[in-house]
């Protein structure tokens, strides 16, 4: 399940990712994420993935058509987690994306909230 976390704030979006991710999860989230894009025209986009479980199949086609769709629409992307495939997701999104995406251990959770308010 997604979940907005209390420290987005303009175009400042921080998500929790929980458990196994469903289509009826992002038909019902990215919404959302899609109106900040509509009024701020590119997001600063934060992902904490603490007890994140991957995808369904058809969440894992929402995902990637997602990010396909607006890898131009963020300045920056911090992934939080503490998985090694966590991190290699995060270095294959830096490869996709156009803004700046950086992953962070669980531990340094205050600093990519740090970088991405910057």
């Amino acid at each position: 399940m997604f979940e907005l976390l209390s420290g987005s704030k303009g175009k400042v979006v921080g998500i929790h990712a929980s458990g196994r991710l469903t289509d009826s999860d992002y038909k019902t989230f990215m919404p959302k994420i899609e109106e900040r894009i509509d009024e701020y025209g590119k997001i600063r986009l934060l992902v904490d993935m603490e007890g994140f479980a991957g995808w369904d199949l058809y969440a894992a086609w929402d995902d990637f058509t997602f990010g396909m769709t607006h890898w131009h629409h963020f300045e920056k992307m911090a992934l939080i987690g503490d998985a090694t495939w966590e991190r290699l997701a995060a270095k294959a999104s830096a490869l996709l994306m156009r803004g700046e995406v950086r992953f962070f251990d669980l531990s340094e959770r205050d600093a990519a909230w740090d970088w991405i308010k910057e």
